[in-house]
């Protein structure tokens, strides 16, 4: 199978960034989100220490980045693209959540496509977002729509991550107990509570049933179920311990 991985042909192109933190800012979002390709159109400070500091480690970012001079060198080759805009334009374009654009980006990605951010101050103009294909807006509180740049690009990549189907958590994976270990726990429950007369009631049966239900949402691992069948071992042995020096006790009196 050929080894392809879609991320790789995503640019993301900031237009005339004014600050250089928040070009190595996002460097740093790209490169936790596995994109790699940073396009700079006419950037006020490229390179700069601020960039780097900022960073943080997305240093290969930094240094492959494309400085270009206009759109259309940033955008050659490129046969799709997502430019990100806040404000609210006077145009018939259909905007689209990250969510919902993201997959709709994904499916070019056998060819080059690109994620468009405009500067800090005003976003994108016009005439870039003509340029574009899908316009995406971040829904946010619409009492306080300020988002800073490099959390826009940690936004969108997040979700670009997640069409690409690279959204694992990386978490174990689980094996549950199998039927007859789980049974041998309940029928040893069942015993220890009955020793202990804590299932002495007028209906046990509707206790241990409320006990199988708590237990099966917890998805019971072999090694969880043998700490709690030692739990039980142990208490039961105790309870013992403890009925015969009260018998004792008893006797001497």
């Amino acid at each position: 199978m050929e080894n392809f991985d879609a991320l790789n042909n995503v640019r993301v192109i900031l237009s005339h960034t004014t600050h250089p933190g928040n070009i190595g800012a996002a460097a740093r979002a790209m490169k936790t989100m596995g994109l790699s390709r940073l396009y700079l159109i006419n950037p006020r400070y490229f390179p700069d220490a601020q960039a780097t500091a900022m960073a943080a480690g997305a240093d290969d970012v930094l240094a492959n980045a494309q400085v270009c001079s206009t759109l259309d060198e940033a955008l050659h080759g490129v046969v799709m693209v997502a430019g990100m805009s806040a404000r609210v334009r006077d145009i018939s374009q259909e905007v689209l959540a990250p969510r919902e654009a993201m997959p709709l980006l994904m499916q070019q990605t056998r060819q080059q496509v690109a994620l468009l951010f405009g500067t800090e101050m005003s976003g994108l103009t016009n005439e870039e977002l003509a340029r574009c294909q899908l316009m995406v807006r971040i829904p946010v509180n619409p009492d306080y729509t300020s988002l800073n740049l490099a959390a826009a690009v940690q936004l969108v990549s997040y979700e670009l991550r997640l069409a690409a189907g690279q959204g694992d958590c990386g978490a174990p994976e689980v094996t549950p107990a199998s039927a007859e270990h789980v049974e041998g726990f309940f029928r040893q429950l069942e015993a220890a509570l009955t020793e202990i007369e804590f299932l002495n009631g007028k209906h046990p049966t509707k206790l241990m049933h409320k006990l199988r239900r708590l237990y099966a949402r917890a998805r019971l691992e072999p090694e969880e179920i043998n700490i709690l069948r030692g739990i039980l071992t142990l208490t039961t042995q105790y309870h013992g311990k403890l009925k015969q020096e009260l018998k004792e006790n008893v006797q001497r009196d």
